[in-house]
């Protein structure tokens, strides 16, 4: 009987020391942090464990049940090199900001009907997870129109050369079934990152400052209903309209479904232009927002390029946030309008045209190269460091500038020998000159070619309508061995007759218009800029029939060699306008 009680009591402690051990293990599990799986397949992921939210309410924005100020500032992914995007992004972060806005330029996107681009300086997606990644939430703007000193406002100018011709920024049935398609394609791609999702989009713009364009409540009802579809209730949508009674009215959407926030000139006072807006949105829900608070401007070619002062900017700045008010920074930093995307704007009438740079470097606090050692960027971040919730990061430093030398650059053909890179399949035949969009060009350059019978010692020539600017060539057919002869130019803005001397031809002159396309107007009521020659071609106040139209888009020159029709075996005498390529081939310079 001892024995066996010895032996339980031994079982009772073996059995203690275990249950003690397997505690030991439960506590040291869970205290012990887990691998993190996402951090090894990538450092982006939605945070699906926690609940999110962004609202408005009692006249603020709000964070996860805390109020929020909104510190942004626009940094557009399709003007800086993807290289660059977190560079630019850590810059702006330093400088205090706590959202990026960003455009989405639909002809980056679908550049030709039906076919989509989301890669390279198109990777929307990968922006707005570098966005989350830093920490920085996002103002989505979708457009469709978009203006920003943009060709054609971020349309497609495919939509140029439908027929009958659609209105833009319109409830014309043909416009609004293209935008359906196009964010049926879009708004799907970006719903996973909104915030509600765990992603950084807390914000959607519906348009962009339509009260300066029209008032078709329909076409903007019908946006406000496309973004609902796609994004769901939760998200904010938002319009942006210049700070006026006129503006507003026009452009915003009465009720609590859209918030409306105003833009202005920076100087004017901002409080009576953030009590206006009130009047444009619900009780309660009218938090004073600029949605852009220009730190700069625009430069169009011709111009001094823009600057303004630093201290003037900064201390407007602090006017707004001072009092709560939250503020935009348009531009942070503008970057480079890459390509052909370079928009352009008029002034008096349509024909007062204003072509804009390719640099959109915009006296932006972060320059065009990055920099960031310049008082404007010092002075705002100085004002924004006594409103920021947290600590300011540390200032990246420059990015070391490298001197890449000499290239040497040969000459491989001259523009009218590009005429036939492709053959003659692309040269289309009218009785009358068409536009650029009509032969389904988009970009660059389109050469007229006709032929006339001169009369007497010099002939009249005039196009009543071109868009942007004209080079006239002649010749004489049987001289197959010589160039054309330069003539004139004719632009948009001058419009002016040119005379044509006198060539002594077998038979008829030949005639060559090379016209450019400058960039398309992004803003005003004559946003629907065909490029090309637009009307009848006349000489001696006749019209001339009987035109080819030869296509030259310039973007792969490395075919300029092929056969052409125009100067075969032509001799190499000089020429306004040639193509050259750098000694490797890799890259090409047009002159």
């Amino acid at each position: 009987m001892l024995k066996k009680m010895a032996r339980n009591r031994s079982l009772r402690r073996t059995t203690l020391k275990i249950f003690i051990f397997l505690i030991f293990l439960i506590i040291l599990f869970a205290c012990a942090p887990l691998p993190s799986i996402t951090h090894a397949t990538s450092q982006f992921h939605l945070d699906k464990g926690y609940v999110h939210k962004f609202e408005i309410a009692e006249d603020m924005f709000w964070k996860d049940g805390e109020p929020f100020r909104i510190i942004g500032g626009d940094l557009h992914y399709f003007r800086v090199h993807p290289e660059y995007w977190k560079d630019r992004l850590l810059r702006a972060k330093a400088l205090g900001l706590n959202t990026i806005q960003t455009y989405v330029p639909w002809n980056l996107h679908e550049p030709r009907q039906g076919h989509l681009v989301f890669e390279g300086i198109a990777d929307l997606i990968s922006f707005l997870k570098l966005c989350k990644e830093l920490d920085l939430l996002v103002m989505l703007r979708p457009g469709p129109y978009i203006c920003g000193e943009w060709d054609l406002g971020g349309f497609p100018a495919w939509l140029l050369a439908k027929e009958p011709a659609i209105r833009l920024r319109s409830a014309d049935p043909a416009f609004l079934e293209l935008v359906e398609k196009w964010w049926g394609i879009l708004l799907p791609k970006v719903s996973p990152l909104l915030y509600s999702n765990g992603g950084p989009i807390t914000m959607v713009q519906i348009e962009n400052e339509f009260g300066s364009y029209g008032d078709d409540q329909a076409y903007l009802q019908y946006l406000v209903k496309l973004a609902r579809t796609h994004l769901g209730e939760d998200i904010i949508l938002y319009t942006t309209d210049g700070g006026s009674r006129q503006t507003l009215e026009k452009g915003t959407i009465r009720g609590d479904a859209v918030f409306s926030a105003v833009d202005f000139t920076t100087g004017d006072d901002p409080w009576p232009i953030f009590e206006l807006q009130k009047e444009f949105n619900a009780p309660g829900k009218s938090p004073p927002l600029s949605a852009e608070f220009y730190t700069g401007w625009l430069t169009h070619w011709g111009e001094n390029i823009a600057s303004t002062d630093a201290t003037f900017t900064a201390n407007n700045l602090e006017k707004i946030l001072s009092k709560n008010g939250s503020a935009v920074l348009y531009m942070v930093h503008g970057g480079t309008n890459y390509g052909f995307y370079s928009g352009a704007n008029t002034g008096d009438g349509e024909s007062d045209y204003k072509p804009d740079l390719t640099s959109y470097d915009y006296d932006a606090p972060i320059r065009e190269s990055g920099d960031v050692d310049n008082t404007k960027y010092e002075a705002i971040r100085t004002v924004i460091g006594k409103y920021s919730a947290r600590p300011l990061a540390a200032v990246p430093a420059n990015k070391e500038k490298i001197a890449y030398g000499h290239i040497k650059l040969d000459e491989i053909s001259f523009l009218f020998d590009m005429i036939g890179m492709k053959g003659l399949v692309d040269v289309v035949e009218s009785q009358n000159p068409i536009s650029m969009e009509a032969i389904g060009q988009m970009f660059g350059f389109v050469l007229y070619a006709s032929e006339y019978t001169p009369k007497g010692n010099e002939s009249v020539l005039s196009i009543p309508k071109v868009h942007d600017r004209a080079q006239v060539f002649i010749s004489c057919p049987e001289d197959s061995g010589k160039r054309p002869t330069y003539v004139d130019v004719i632009t948009r803005q001058s419009n002016r007759p040119i005379y044509l001397p006198h060539i002594k031809c077998a038979s008829k002159n030949n005639l060559f218009i090379l016209v450019e396309n400058m960039g398309r107007l992004n803003y005003g009521s004559y946003i629907f800029d065909r490029k090309g020659i637009l009307s009848s071609v006349y000489l001696d106040a006749r019209p001339l029939y009987k035109w080819k139209m030869h296509p030259i888009s310039l973007e792969n020159v490395n075919e300029a060699l092929k056969f052409n029709p125009i100067s075969l075996n032509a001799k190499k005498t000089k020429l306004e306008t040639r193509t050259y390529h750098s000694e490797a081939g890799a890259k090409e310079l047009h002159l």
